[in-house]
């Protein structure tokens, strides 16, 4: 399998490790938010960057599964500074409680991770009557996003260090609906499919971190935002899929990759100093990757802004 181990310009590839590529980083003294920390990838990105220094909150929406997680990481690495919070992105009460929760702790924010998803499933509404996929995989992380945006503009500039948002997207976004985002449907059970919902989904990952980097620069504020594909993980994303996990770790034992090197991209771009200013990429096994033209639509970014935007007053 040379190919997964051949190196791109960072000097690192798909099969790179979330360690291997924070070799050496000193994150102490940095602050960072991750979602979706109590398994798979996140729980990684969260484990690794606490190995650096950074001081890790875990949003997640079981903190039983959240404490037993921070607990093995303690367990591991007794200096590592770790909070569990419960959220729920799914649910905009959920996001909002956990973002004035946060502001009231006092904590200060360098970093947001926004990892947490769900994958293909079955149609569904959120507890806001909005689409499942949609409703977690976007909404929630924009809104999340845009009630943390003041934190990490104050500690861009107190701290004197680039803020960083981390859209964890997916190649997916690749087979979402043919007009990229179903403004007019995004409810629509009989136009409902759903690889092309959780497409859809990640596209807007893509999206939201494009339209923040315009923003960003026309304010000038020292904050970046880049999204990724993490690669084919075996996680619970799969268990949707009518063929079920046992496929899913057959073949991935060949082409998918472990949790240690899915982690990777993300690390990358939370801690690595190669991406210092570089905002509103997409990047995959912690290199540079182009994403579809739906992908770099700057008009389609500004109308799924403010669709979102109306969605969340």
């Amino acid at each position: 399998m040379w190919l997964l181990r051949r190196k791109g310009p960072s000097g690192f590839s798909s099969s790179s490790t979330a360690e291997e590529v924070t070799d050496g980083i000193d994150g102490t003294g940095l602050t960072a938010i991750v979602t979706g920390a109590s398994s798979g990838i996140g729980s990684e990105t969260a484990r690794v960057l606490a190995l650096r220094g950074v001081h890790v909150i875990m949003g997640v929406r079981n903190l039983e599964a959240g404490r037993n997680v921070k607990e093995t990481i303690v367990n591991e690495n007794p200096s590592a500074k770790i909070d569990t919070m419960e959220l729920d992105l799914s649910s905009m009460a959920s996001v909002r409680k956990f973002a004035s929760d946060y502001q009231s702790s006092g904590f200060p924010l360098n970093i947001l991770i926004n990892n947490a998803g769900i994958m293909a499933t079955p149609f569904g509404l959120s507890k806001d009557n909005i689409e499942q996929q949609f409703a977690t995989n976007h909404l929630g992380h924009f809104l999340l996003t845009d009630l943390l945006l003041e934190n990490m503009k104050k500690t861009a500039v107190e701290s004197e260090k680039e803020g960083r948002i981390v859209n964890v997207s997916s190649e997916a976004h690749r087979y979402t609906y043919p007009e990229g985002i179903q403004f007019d449907g995004i409810n629509d059970e009989s136009r409902y499919n759903k690889m092309q919902a959780y497409g859809q989904s990640k596209l807007s990952n893509i999206l939201h971190a494009n339209e923040l980097t315009r923003r960003f620069k026309e304010e000038g504020v020292n904050i970046t935002a880049n999204s990724l594909h993490p690669g084919i993980i075996t996680t619970n994303l799969f268990r949707h899929f009518n063929y079920g996990n046992g496929l899913a770790n057959t073949v991935g034992k060949l082409i998918f990759k472990n949790v240690q090197q899915g982690a990777a991209t993300t690390c990358y771009l939370a801690l690595h100093p190669q991406v210092k200013g570089v905002s509103g990429e997409y990047f995959m096994n912690s290199n540079l990757h182009k994403p579809t033209q739906h992908g770099q639509d700057v008009d389609l970014a500004k109308k799924l802004w403010d669709f979102t935007t109306n969605l969340i007053k």
